[in-house]
């Protein structure tokens, strides 16, 4: 019965490539379970990571490489057709390279996770940040699978060369259809690296201003003040010019203040020191740089400029309704009148 032929091969040389192929897996099964009862424990008792990043990321490389050697030798052992021999060998080469890069992007990747991550914001990690490092991360493994499958058709005699004639050919027309897209995505790949805003940030653009909602490789989405989404082309955003209020150390507030005519000197020094005693009574504004003067002759005030700073952890319409309310209840405590529009008319009476 062993010795009836099948396709070319007696029945023992068929139930002996079997048992290699299932001697194959037994063999992956007691790796997998060295591996997690032995040499994970070991290897957790180390300082060091790397040696756990190894081990968990060769696993499915190295069992994947044992199924294959064990079908090679099975197969390599049986009388078979010569063009279904051409194609075991041929897949056998490319398999075994994109096992290898399988191996080092897996590696890679894992890397990436524990030696960079963690380091961006001590553990917390940023929308952007996120974002760059998930195209960075895209980019690392798109470069290692594209060597990898040009090192898989160059072992098999395609000529690499002559492909990567007829892509840069095709890539040269492709990038002449898309140059917008192109633009898009360096201007997104140069937001991603200088870092002129974050998303949540409120940041003001040509006519538009309100708070970063996302950042993508085509396109920016601000959410503006009236809670419209306006979703803006990197290559506009990376040549406009772009005010991050988000940023801003303290906010400035200029003021104009009009006092009537009446106001003596005495009174209008007194209303400059109320001012310059203001950050004295309302919380969040600064102390420093602040300027009250008297500049202007109006046609019916004399002109206060009054200039103060409020303090980025303040927020600005609440500090500003307080200074407002102090100036009034102050002035107003004080004697201090504030001048309104008004227009003195004389009239002649003339004898007829």
């Amino acid at each position: 019965m062993l010795n009836q032929v099948y396709y070319g091969n007696t029945s023992h040389d068929w139930l002996i490539s079997l048992a290699i192929i299932v001697g194959a897996m037994v063999l992956n099964k007691i790796i997998i379970l060295l591996n997690k009862h032995v040499i994970q424990k070991l290897t957790a008792k180390t300082n060091n990571r790397l040696d756990d990043i190894l081990f968990r990321m060769l696993q499915a490389p190295v069992l994947f490489g044992i199924a294959l050697f064990a079908i090679w030798i099975a197969t390599k052992r049986l009388n078979l057709d010569a063009n279904f021999e051409k194609i075991i060998f041929v897949s056998y080469q490319i398999l075994i390279v994109l096992n290898v890069t399988w191996f080092v992007a897996r590696l890679v990747n894992a890397l990436i996770e524990e030696y960079w991550i963690p380091k961006t914001g001590e553990g917390k990690i940023g929308r952007l940040d996120s974002h760059l490092i998930s195209i960075i991360r895209r980019t690392i493994l798109t470069v290692i699978w594209a060597i990898g499958a040009v090192m898989a058709l160059n072992s098999i005699g395609v000529d690499v060369r002559a492909l990567l004639g007829g892509l840069g050919i095709g890539g040269l027309a492709f990038a002449l259809a898309a140059q917008d897209t192109i633009k898009n995505i360096f201007g997104g790949i140069t937001i991603f690296t200088d870092r002129p805003f974050r998303i949540g940030d409120r940041v003001k653009v040509d006519k538009f201003e309100g708070f970063v909602e996302d950042i993508g490789i085509r396109s920016t989405r601000i959410r503006t003040l009236e809670k419209r989404l306006v979703t803006i082309p990197n290559f506009k955003m990376v040549d406009a010019p772009i005010e991050n209020i988000t940023d801003e150390p303290m906010r400035r507030v200029l003021m104009k203040l009009g006092l009537t005519y009446k106001t003596s000197p005495e009174k209008m020094n007194e209303a400059l020191e109320i001012l310059k005693n203001v950050p004295q009574f309302v919380q969040h504004v600064d102390n420093k740089d602040i300027t009250a003067s008297f500049t202007d002759f109006s046609d019916f005030a004399l002109v206060i400029t009054y200039v103060y700073f409020i303090k980025k952890k303040g927020d600005i319409m609440d500090t500003t309704s307080f200074v407002n309310s102090h100036i009034l209840k102050t002035f107003k405590e004080s004697g201090i009148q504030f001048a309104f529009p008004t227009q003195t008319i004389q009239v002649e009476k003339t004898e007829l």
